[in-house]
């Protein structure tokens, strides 16, 4: 690592930590002024914003990056209005900080209070979604909590315009400087660096593929939430009403292939594959979907490709979909919970009972029963903006919203108890 690359990360989060002192003080009327002030300053400058990532995508299309990631990587004025919005969603929303989560007296006269507090300087390590950049600084600002970007270096222009619209607008209205910092250069020894940054980052959240989040994991030095990576599920029980199945799994899978909530495999139990596989399969082709399947999936499908051990175990991110016929909702179950990643899965049931057991026995952070993945998302949750979807169970899990970017400490009052 360069001394430069160095001294810019550790610059960066000296500048958060002074500013997440005063942050966390705030009151919700300054910190929704500022939040407002952002989102209009992203609407005035979309010009210079879409300049800006243009030149990002052009960049990725010479590289013959492929189209997912492009998706993810490209904005337009209908993205760049709805990154606004979240923000005046925030804006809208009650502020966590200072919340009264308990209270108890005891017996010898003190008084507990736990009281939410901001988690301190928040640290997100992210790849090609400039939509991060803002709903991050969002988020922190509103929870209290200042945030230093290391986006991807596809995105490295679109990012670094965003934090420019967004700590001008800021600054405007009384946000303190180094609330938003963003790590420049493009040297991959940065994230490193900022993983270890102890000093100054109170926890570090990863958001991006499979590699991203084992890297940070297996490096950082700094408490991590992890996030992110999504092989989900749709499971299509013997008692499935078949079209409310056919239309959640190509939701699920096609309504948006390139992120964590959309589905990866098709489980469909042996009663109904005979009826249902024949009809998914055509509508799935008719989307572009390339099918892979078990050796019986393929007696209905002939034209999916044989499916490997790998397949079941793919995050694809694209129009591609492993389906595996199974005997049980119990086989249905053991296979998720082999190859899930504890993001999201759905079974499509009219029993309740069938319902009742996958709900319980499925390890995911958001189970659905009929209806599709694509909802596990902060803002169809009605949380507003997200950081990010957790797949642990510390200190968070799912979509992490507003309450999700504190922390708690306890208040004690008393008139002079002392210990005996």
């Amino acid at each position: 690592m360069t001394t430069d690359v160095r001294e810019e990360v550790i610059g960066k989060g000296k500048r958060a930590k002074a500013a997440g002192m005063r942050l966390g003080v705030m009151s919700r009327a300054d910190k929704d002024a500022i939040l407002e002030a952002m989102a209009d300053a992203l609407e005035a400058e979309t010009e210079a914003i879409l300049a800006a990532n243009a030149r990002d995508v052009e960049a990725a299309e010479k590289r013959d990056v492929s189209s997912a990631p492009i998706d993810r990587l490209m904005l337009n004025e209908q993205r760049v209005v709805e990154m606004a919005e979240g923000l005046r969603m925030l804006a809208r929303l009650a502020d966590p900080i200072g919340e009264v989560i308990d209270g108890w007296r005891l017996p010898n006269g003190l008084e507990i209070t736990k009281v939410r507090v901001p988690l301190g300087v928040v640290g997100i390590i992210y790849e090609s979604r400039p939509n991060v950049t803002v709903d991050a600084a969002g988020l922190c600002l509103k929870a209290g909590n200042a945030v230093v970007l290391r986006g991807g270096s596809d995105a490295i222009n679109s990012n670094i315009e965003l934090v420019r619209v967004l700590t001008e607008a800021g600054a405007k209205q009384g946000l303190p400087e180094g609330a938003i910092e963003i790590v420049e250069t493009t040297d991959r020894a940065a994230a490193g660096e900022l993983m270890r940054l102890t000093e100054y980052v109170d926890v570090l959240i990863p958001r991006g593929g499979g590699g991203l989040i084992r890297r940070v994991n297996e490096e950082s030095t700094v408490p991590v939430i992890e996030t992110g990576e999504g092989n989900c599920h749709v499971y299509v029980d013997a008692s499935a009403d078949l079209d409310m199945a056919e239309a959640v799994t190509v939701n699920a899978k096609c309504q948006r292939p390139g992120v964590c909530n959309a589905a990866e495999t098709l489980l469909v139990h042996r009663d109904v594959a005979a009826a249902f596989l024949p009809r998914v399969g055509e509508k799935l082709i008719e989307q572009g979907v390339d099918l892979r399947g078990c050796e019986e999936t393929r007696r209905y499908l002939p034209d999916a490709k044989p499916a490997t051990e790998d397949d079941w175990a793919t995050e694809y991110l694209s129009l591609t979909m492993a389906i595996k016929v199974v005997g049980s909702l119990e086989e249905a179950v053991a296979h998720i919970n082999r190859y899930g990643t504890t993001h999201s899965e759905a079974i499509i049931a009219r029993d309740l009972n069938s319902a009742r057991q996958f709900t319980q026995e499925v390890n995911a952070a958001a189970v659905y029963v009929n209806a599709s993945t694509r909802f596990t998302d902060g803002g169809q949750f009605g949380m507003g903006a997200e950081i990010g979807i957790s797949t642990q169970k510390l200190h968070a899990r799912g979509p992490m919203g507003l309450r999700e970017m504190t922390s708690y400490k306890y208040i004690i009052v008393g008139d002079g108890q002392i210990r005996t």
